[in-house]
């Protein structure tokens, strides 16, 4: 028997939670199933090369690469092509959003399911009211677990459609890399602490947050700080404080090398979270307040509880003064004991296992009835969705070049990277794909982007 294709889809998050989440479940189906993840996540372009797991990148509506009355059936399009290219059975989606072109895709393939994976925590934002709507659109709802599901008071946690898993993470103890090992794979000191820092930049006040949290690291005798992302400002400014030492690494997956780390600062994001407590890594959570995720919930679980320090987001004193902290032996050594009580973070084989079932024992069935309350849920969740953003735009990610649109297949993830973040057009094709399949892309591109293709 052959191996049945499944399309994990994510949207393009605050953080890198959608296709993390898509990524550990992808781990867990390669050797029953045939997992490809589609993502309008800029960080896609590590996961062909070091993971062995077929990817496309579809660029996102909010970087204009097309009108936007045209970019809904250009996803649809694409979906569409990539499930009669691969003959895929189930298409998951992780977003706090299904778009209109995932449903869309469901309708054009009736045989098709429909999998909404729907992190929980949210917070309370106008979102919530379509909640109903777009649960009615899909075949089945699967909720990952999250340490900090006892604090949801949100509006998912109200629901009770979704089939319920264990939190979902990419680290695993027995496959992550010893102290020694990881710090030689990141070219790190083997005898000097070191502290990873996951805080982002970019607007002023996420930039001033990364200030304090460094400002509270300078005293630590023989530090290393690592970084994810270079500390830079717009401007390109550093907002590294004097008396640090710090150097930004590209490592994929992270969750590997976590060992390396005497601590940590973060966002409370589902990804570091999920991530960072398992491994054991002291860590300061200091919230990001954007999105649909709840982190200021789940960074009081974590503080509540012993198992990580919280810092108050609106506070750079108080962000300064919490680092401060984690210079304390006795401090990370109290956090990483209590991190030994957390539960297995077993969600991506759980949920594999479920979307397995679902492709093999296919529960999309015709049904009239449903597909015209499809139909109509998705034409009212587009005008919904239209008032919304009419109120609360995207905030612009990049505009677009007018050059000819370049096609690729590359697994490369410099090349990617590189592709993804310049202004220039390009369709990204999933490797080994037939003729025709590259007949239908070239199509559906001159559709959305016009004569320059």
């Amino acid at each position: 028997m052959s191996k049945p294709t499944i399309i994990l889809a994510t949207s393009n998050g605050v953080g890198m939670g959608h296709l993390v989440r898509a990524t550990a479940i992808a781990i867990s189906l390669k050797d029953v199933a045939n997992p490809i993840i589609v993502s309008m996540a800029g960080g896609i372009s590590e996961i062909p090369s070091y993971l062995g797991i077929r990817c496309e990148y579809i660029p996102g509506r909010d970087r204009l690469w097309m009108s936007r009355d045209k970019w809904d059936q250009y996803l649809r399009d694409r979906l569409v092509a990539l499930i009669e290219e691969t003959d895929a059975q189930v298409l998951s989606f992780d977003g706090a959003v299904p778009y209109p072109g995932v449903v869309a895709a469901r309708s054009a393939k009736p045989k098709l399911t429909l999998v909404w994976v729907r992190r929980g925590l949210w917070q309370k934002t106008l979102l919530r009211f379509a909640l109903g709507i777009q649960t009615s659109m899909m075949d089945a709802v699967i909720e990952p677990g999250d340490f900090a599901r006892e604090y949801d008071h949100g509006p998912t946690s109200k629901r009770h459609e979704g089939i319920s898993a264990a939190p979902v993470s990419l680290f695993n103890e027995e496959q992550a890399l010893s102290r020694q090992e990881a710090r030689q794979q990141l070219n790190l000191d083997l005898n000097r602490p070191a502290v990873l820092v996951q805080l982002g930049t970019g607007d002023l006040d996420v930039n001033q947050k990364m200030t304090a949290a460094l400002e509270g690291l300078i005293g630590w005798k023989d530090l290393q700080v690592v970084v994810t992302k270079e500390p830079i400002d717009k401007a390109g400014n550093s907002l590294v404080p004097a008396g640090l030492d710090v150097r930004a690494i590209r490592y994929f997956p992270l969750a590997k090398v976590l060992h390396a780390f005497d601590g940590a600062i973060c966002a409370t994001g589902y990804n570091g979270v999920h991530e960072l407590l398992p491994a054991k890594v002291p860590t300061v959570f200091v919230s990001n307040i954007r999105g649909t995720d709840d982190q200021e919930t789940r960074a009081r679980w974590c503080h509540d509880f012993g198992f990580a320090l919280r810092a108050n987001q609106a506070d750079l004193a108080d962000i300064t003064k919490t680092v401060k902290q984690l210079q304390n032996p006795e401090t990370r050594a109290g956090i990483a004991e209590k991190c030994a009580e957390l539960p297995q973070t077993s969600g991506g084989a759980e949920i594999a296992k479920i979307l397995y079932q679902f492709a093999t024992h296919s529960s999309a069935k015709q049904n009239t009835v449903k597909d015209l309350t499809r139909q109509l849920s998705q034409f009212f969740l587009r005008r919904a969705t239209l008032i919304y953003r009419f109120f609360k735009p995207h905030t612009v990610f990049q505009n677009t070049k007018p050059d000819a649109v370049v096609f690729t297949e590359t697994e490369n993830p410099t090349e990617l990277a590189e592709l993804i973040k310049s202004g220039a057009r390009f369709e990204h094709l999933i490797s080994g794909g037939s003729k025709e399949y590259r007949a239908k892309r070239e199509k559906i591109a001159k559709t959305a982007y016009g004569s320059s293709v």
